[in-house]
């Protein structure tokens, strides 16, 4: 009878990660009811199972898409008298990516990624400064209240670039490690709105293509 069943509700979300090509419900989804032993029983729900290359050297990321129908239908066939209420995503991407990357591989990504965005910016300002003709305006207005030419370096050049630089870091809302305000950063919200574009491209490709983990 229906009053008999049990109800879980299921979330996933949109893009999940894994380190093990066998996937199971509990490595993809958050899972809860209030009959806990049925939740850890349906944690270990095998989900899929990615293939490995025969080269244990040649390590590359693969992906996904499943719709959540697929889970619940899965779910259903191991526990039939179980009532699934999903509150996460319809669909999700699932990325299997075998090992991170070494320390010293991340560091130098990071090191060549400082000195292009320190030089590039460094490069965009010059370029503004140079067409907007900020030099000149700063010795007419130095001339006009000093009195006397101004010799390319004055408090008004100083000042300039100490408030481009304080500028700078509270727009970012970052001085080193720590962050000036709990708000996430202008880069974090445009990463996690440049993620979200991409697994929903991503989606809604394999959707056209028929290539989706779905029902049938």
């Amino acid at each position: 009878m229906a009053g008999n069943k049990d109800t879980v509700y299921l979330k996933i979300e949109q893009n999940v990660l894994v380190r093990e090509p066998s996937v199971t419900l509990k490595d993809i989804a958050k899972v809860t009811s209030t009959n806990q032993p049925l939740v850890n029983k349906m944690k270990q729900i095998k989900i899929y199972t990615f293939h490995t290359p025969a080269n244990k050297g040649k390590k590359k990321m693969q992906a996904e898409v499943f719709s959540v129908l697929k889970i619940i239908e899965l779910i259903g066939q191991e526990f039939p008298n179980v009532e699934i209420q999903n509150i996460g995503e319809k669909d999700f991407v699932l990325e299997y990516e075998p090992t991170t990357e070494p320390k010293w591989l991340l560091y130098l990504k990071t090191v060549v990624l400082c000195v292009l965005i320190f030089f590039g910016s460094a490069f965009t300002i010059m370029t503004f400064n140079n067409d907007v003709g900020v030099g000149e305006v700063f010795a007419d207005f130095y001339e006009q209240v000093m009195g006397k030419e101004s010799n390319g370096f004055t408090v008004l050049e100083i000042c300039y670039s100490i408030g481009l630089f304080l500028g700078i870091m509270v727009f970012f809302n970052h001085v080193g490690r720590k962050k000036i305000t709990h708000d996430p950063t202008p880069i974090q919200v445009e990463m996690r709105t440049y993620e979200k574009d991409v697994d929903s491209t991503f989606i809604e490709n394999c959707g056209r293509k028929g290539s989706s983990n779905d029902v049938t």
